[in-house]
């Protein structure tokens, strides 16, 4: 199965104003739709990130990879590897390149910096790392490709599912009622209090069933975080709360909040930045401490695992990992070091879903309620309605062939519209925060 084309379509969906540390979340999400198809016919699926630098990146190697049989990941990566530039061995340096992205422009990556300011996945901006963020949607698109060859889902690609159905978690913002510049409010409403978190808790709960709960934090003073966390648990007892402040805090105030929960949280996510802080902060509370921010290549395991460890649980995303053969290979290292697993999100599409839910599904050791934004698309969606739904806060995972996901082309024709009109290329939730309180800093930690 010889892949003769690749198509690279960027596309926006509307985004609520989403709070976090860095800043707020812009009235549009960007993804990147990637579809590769064969000599066959047959076509595969993939999802990745939509900031412009990141788009030249994908669209630049997909070129490369026409020619190639879907089987042949491993050249396919050697290839993105080349294309991108390898530092001098033991080095860990940015990618250089033209100032000005086209879209086959090789060029530094915003991307990996909206991630630091975002706080989703800060860490080093190695070579190996953007190679891996750009060879993902390209791995998923082929095992959906050679699954369908097969008759069998992506799944059993990996191993065969363990679980019939992934658990996913209702994932909680401190949000404004809508954004400013619109005149009316989205459904969702304000939530910039514990009362209002509850209330969002609630409308999550009751629309996807879901079985535990995350609340990002970073936002607010961390007394006021505490007070919504204690909220929660009033609310809806028994139920598994999380809490994740993107290393807002300093070590002594990740260590009182910490304790201050004890008995409440199931674990604390990144709640101060490093592994030397988290390792500190490990060491004197009483829940495991997760991340997907200070452990985020393979090489961080080490220094993550020595003497005091730094974290309890791995946040698996297979966007940034390398794929989901790459991020089974996680997976096996978590096992061997005694780690426990969840998974992380950020602003997704169905495709991207399909894929984690797959992947998830054949992890024994994925053993958390995984991450999701897809309560906040709110029905906005690249894939043809039916293949993916909850119930009771889980996915069933698709028996179909491949991912069991099928491309809406008229939903996938306005998406990329909608990118063409609406002005954002890279998410910057720091500036976009600033035109409304110019004096907000994303500087960290805050408290």
């Amino acid at each position: 199965m010889i892949i003769r084309q690749i198509h690279v379509t960027p596309v926006a969906f509307r985004d609520p104003p989403l709070l976090n540390a860095a800043g707020v979340h812009e009235p549009w999400a960007l993804r990147t739709i990637v579809e590769v198809v064969t000599d066959q016919g047959l076509t595969g699926l993939g999802e990745t990130y939509g900031d412009l630098d990141h788009l030249g990146k994908v669209r630049m190697c997909a070129q490369a990879l026409i020619g190639l049989d879907v089987h042949a990941t491993n050249t396919m990566y050697a290839r993105i590897s080349a294309l991108l530039g390898a530092p001098e061995p033991g080095t860990t340096a940015t990618e250089t390149g033209t100032t000005t992205p086209g879209p086959f422009t090789v060029a530094t990556n915003p991307e990996e910096e909206t991630k630091e300011r975002t706080g989703e996945s800060p860490g080093e901006r190695t070579k190996e790392r953007t190679v891996d963020r750009v060879f993902s949607p390209f791995e998923v698109a082929c095992l959906d490709i050679r699954g369908k060859a097969a008759g069998v889902p992506v799944s059993d690609l990996l191993g065969g599912r363990v679980r019939d159905a992934v658990p996913y978690s209702a994932y909680l913002f401190y949000k404004w009622a809508g954004h400013p510049d619109e005149q009316q409010p989205d459904r969702f409403g304000a939530a910039l209090d514990p009362a209002g978190i509850v209330e969002q808790a609630g409308l999550l709960i009751d629309e996807y069933g879901f079985e535990s709960i995350k609340l990002k934090g970073g936002v607010h003073p961390p007394d006021e975080e505490i007070a919504a966390i204690r909220a929660l648990h009033e609310a809806f007892p028994g139920v598994p709360l999380r809490l994740d402040p993107n290393a807002a805090w300093t070590v002594e105030t990740s260590i009182r909040v910490g304790r201050e929960l004890d008995g409440v949280l199931q674990y604390l996510e990144d709640p101060t930045a490093g592994i030397p802080g988290m390792a500190e902060v490990a060491a004197a509370v009483p829940m495991p401490l997760a991340t997907n921010m200070c452990v985020v290549t393979p090489e961080h395991f080490p220094p993550a695992m020595a003497a005091t460890r730094a974290i309890g649980v791995l946040l698996l995303d297979h966007h940034y990992w390398g794929g989901l053969v790459r991020s089974a290979h996680i997976a096996a290292m978590c096992d061997a070091f005694g780690l426990s697993m969840s998974m992380h999100s950020n602003s997704h599409l169905g495709i991207s879903l399909a894929a984690m839910t797959h992947l998830a599904a054949a992890t024994p050791n994925l053993t958390f309620a995984c991450d999701t934004h897809t309560p906040w698309q709110d029905g906005q969606d690249v894939i043809q309605p039916g293949a993916l739904h909850f119930t009771n806060g889980a996915v069933p995972v698709p028996t179909a062939p491949g991912l069991g996901v099928d491309l809406d082309r008229d939903a996938l024709a306005v998406m990329n519209e909608q990118y063409e009109k609406c002005g954002i290329v890279a998410r910057d939730d720091t500036s976009y925060m600033q035109r409304f309180t110019p004096t907000f800093t994303a500087k960290r930690p805050r408290w």
